[in-house]
């Protein structure tokens, strides 16, 4: 079963790369960007569509910093808290027999 898997494993990774291998080959006309006051990058197609991609991923990597950085400060306060001494137990006085119910529960 462990093999299977393994096996599944790379067929759906080497998918993946064949498919965006075949993207890559078919979008290799080369295209212009124009940026403000007259600057423009003319690369291929692929280039651009990577170039995106890779500063979506980066602009999401940023936004989650401050929940990583929230959870990561969360998970230290446990062993902060080891440290401190507990209190000491506190005694109650309890019956030392249930009281009898009526309907006999």
């Amino acid at each position: 079963m462990k093999h299977i898997l393994w096996l599944l494993k790379w067929v759906l990774k080497a998918a993946i790369f064949f498919t965006l291998f075949a993207f890559a080959l078919n979008n290799q006309h080369d295209t212009t960007v124009h940026f403000f006051f007259g600057n423009f990058w003319r690369t291929p197609l692929v280039l651009v569509v990577l170039t995106a991609f890779a500063a979506g991923v980066m602009v999401g990597v940023l936004g989650m910093v401050p929940w990583w950085w929230r959870q990561r400060q969360s998970a230290r306060m446990p062993e902060q808290a080891a440290q401190v001494p507990a209190p000491a137990p506190v005694a109650v006085n309890l019956p030392a027999t249930a009281p009898a119910y009526a309907d006999g529960i």
